[in-house]
């Protein structure tokens, strides 16, 4: 069985992997590995080690520290929320993430505009 830690790194690595519009190849390339063991990485299958998490960190433009955010929520399970259609593990929703990754390609200007007209929606619902 996983270890905690190591599933909490490799969802983070899979988060931080998406929003930046990575593919597991590309990711692997980078660091000099086989996507295959980015697969086990992202699932907690495999430890990443320090050496490697921090060739990972440096391909993804993070620092070493972002994988391991979120840490004592994990541990302790995640919080819960106000909203009951929010998802437990948001890393884990692609829909999610891509929207995220939609919203910050948006110009700032028209960014601001959009986050408060969903505000005013989500305040409505």
């Amino acid at each position: 069985m996983a270890h905690p830690v190591d599933v909490h790194v490799g969802k983070r690595i899979r988060h931080r992997r998406w929003l930046v519009g990575v593919t597991q190849q590309q990711l692997a390339e980078k660091v000099g590995i086989k996507f295959q063991q980015i697969q086990k990485y992202e699932t907690g299958a495999n430890r990443v080690s320090a050496s490697r998490l921090w060739d990972i960190a440096e391909a993804l433009d993070v620092d070493v520290s972002f994988f391991f955010a979120g840490m004592q929520n994990a541990e302790e399970g995640s919080p819960s929320t106000e909203q009951s259609n929010v998802p437990s593990d948001i890393l884990n929703d692609k829909e999610a993430l891509d929207l995220v990754r939609s919203y910050y390609s948006i110009p700032e200007e028209q960014r601001r505009r959009l986050f408060d007209l969903a505000r005013v929606l989500s305040d409505v619902a």
